[in-house]
Parts: C-alpha cells; sequence; structure tokens
C-alpha cells in the first residue's frame, strides 16, 4: 500500500513531506511532487506533513490515476530529498478543484 501525491499539490508543492521521508521516495516535477510506488514503505510519515493534505494511501477509493500518474512521473523526474520553499501561488492554489486539468506540468523539477 504505497502513498500517493494527489491533485492538491499541483501549483503549490508543498516539501515538507520529503524532509520527513525516510527512504527519499518523492520525486520533483515542475509545479508537483509524486512518490514512486516500489521505493514507499508505507511508513505514513509523510500523510500528516503535507500542509495541503494531497497525499493519500492508495487504498482510498479512486487513486487509480493517481496512482499511476505517481508511478510514471517517478521514472522521469528527479529525486528529491530536501525540503525546500513551497512554490509562490501555494496559498493561492490550495484546494483549487481540477488542477491536473488546468494546471498540470509533465516538465520534471530540479530535483537534489
Amino acid at each position: 500500500m504505497p502513498y500517493v501525491v494527489t491533485d492538491n499539490c499541483i501549483r503549490c508543492k508543498y516539501t515538507d513531506c520529503v524532509e520527513v521521508c525516510p527512504v527519499d521516495c518523492f520525486y520533483e516535477g515542475e509545479n508537483m511532487l509524486v512518490i514512486h510506488p516500489d521505493e514507499c514503505i508505507d511508513c505514513g510519515v509523510c500523510e500528516p506533513e503535507c500542509p495541503a493534505e494531497a497525499i493519500s494511501p492508495d487504498t482510498e477509493p479512486g487513486l487509480e490515476k493517481w496512482l499511476k500518474i505517481n508511478a510514471d512521473y517517478a521514472r522521469v523526474w528527479p529525486n528529491l530529498t530536501q525540503k525546500r520553499d513551497a512554490l509562490p501561488e501555494a496559498a493561492e492554489f490550495d484546494g483549487v478543484l481540477n488542477k491536473f486539468e488546468q494546471h498540470f506540468s509533465p516538465e520534471p523539477g530540479e530535483g537534489d
């Protein structure tokens, strides 16, 4: 049961979760993070750390799309192991609906 990053991370990209991850399974896109499902050890320490509440266990209903997105982009985006500042627009975009369709970027972030 890996954890997955979901829609509300887009254009927020808080990295509090990265700081507490014991196995460094977060990968950075231009405007969101993803979790590599094969590296996640299901410890759950990241979930309560996310200010945007954008991390969920993949056992929650309706997260199949997000498990695939996390798996696909974790293979091509760089690993991120250190906390960084959230995106400047994070407060404005926290809670906005349908961010994937309107704001998702497939471009990689900087990583470490």
